[in-house]
């Protein structure tokens, strides 16, 4: 590569460079420092008590992203293999939606609809399905958050996997379809082996967005332990003003999505090679 290239390289690549140091690397740092801070003093106290309270916190928030990511993949998986397949524009545009709608109104959207006394079981106590008087309760449970979570999303899920779906070359399909291949190993056989990468992408991008989810736990949750990180750490911060433990569970959480960027990195450098 010629200097003259190589300088327009680097001046093109400088201000989102400097974007990213500013508004991750550096803040990163700054995390890390207080994180090893008590009283004034270097210690590491702050993560002996982010394992004494916030251990089953941190399973907790795992547990939630895992089923929410299965749940999410799975369904896109098939949903936009019949998108490809059959192709139904208001359908994808109906599954795209959520991508619009902010996490907050997400949030407050399910706890109207899942709450005891919600949208949804009055709609199934017109039915005589439930009672009322004794309603079951999806909102408030680690449930509800998932629903949350998984409908959010979708959206991404759809907007990636579709994409990936699309750009498998047609006379795979048809050459399937020719020897009677089904929608279903049209699917299993040929659009998700050849968009393997892309699934992969879209895992990592939704899993760290759901370790970092904040708002829809906050309004769904039970407000009782076990919670999840985010909503630890805004306690932690707001209530107690203890920013030593807080940087300590915001540097577990950065921990946790580094494996995961670190697996997608490895799995892209792989394939690419």
């Amino acid at each position: 590569m010629r200097p003259s290239s190589r300088f327009l390289s680097l001046t093109i690549a400088a201000p989102p460079l400097a974007i990213v140091v500013w508004l991750f690397f550096i803040p990163f740092l700054s995390s890390a420092h207080l994180s090893f801070l008590r009283e004034g003093e270097w210690s590491l106290r702050n993560y002996g008590l982010v394992w004494r309270l916030y251990k089953l916190d941190v399973l907790y928030t795992l547990w939630i992203s895992v089923v929410s990511l299965v749940l999410v993949i799975g369904i896109a998986v098939f949903l936009c293999g019949y998108l490809r397949i059959v192709g139904h524009r208001t359908v994808e545009f109906l599954f795209k939606v959520p991508l619009f709608v902010p996490f907050v109104v997400v949030g407050h959207g399910m706890r109207v609809l899942l709450a005891p006394r919600g949208t949804l079981n009055s709609a199934l106590a017109q039915f005589g399905l439930i009672n009322l008087s004794d309603p079951p309760s999806i909102a408030f449970t680690w449930l509800g958050i998932v629903v949350s979570l998984v409908w959010k999303n979708l959206a991404l899920a759809v907007l990636l996997v579709l994409g990936a779906y699309r750009a498998v070359d047609e006379a795979y399909l048809e050459a399937a379809r020719n020897v009677g291949a089904s929608a279903y190993r049209q699917i299993k056989d040929i659009l998700l082996p050849m968009s393997a990468p892309s699934l992969v992408v879209a895992s990592a991008f939704m899993f760290t967005s759901m370790l970092a989810s904040f708002s829809i736990p906050l309004m769904i949750g039970g407000g009782e332990a076990p919670q999840m990180l985010m909503v630890d750490v805004y306690y932690r911060i707001n209530y107690q003003d203890d920013l030593g433990t807080a940087n300590a569970l915001g540097m577990v959480s950065y921990l946790l999505a580094m494996g995961v960027a670190g697996y997608y990195l490895r799995t892209i450098t792989v394939k690419e090679f």
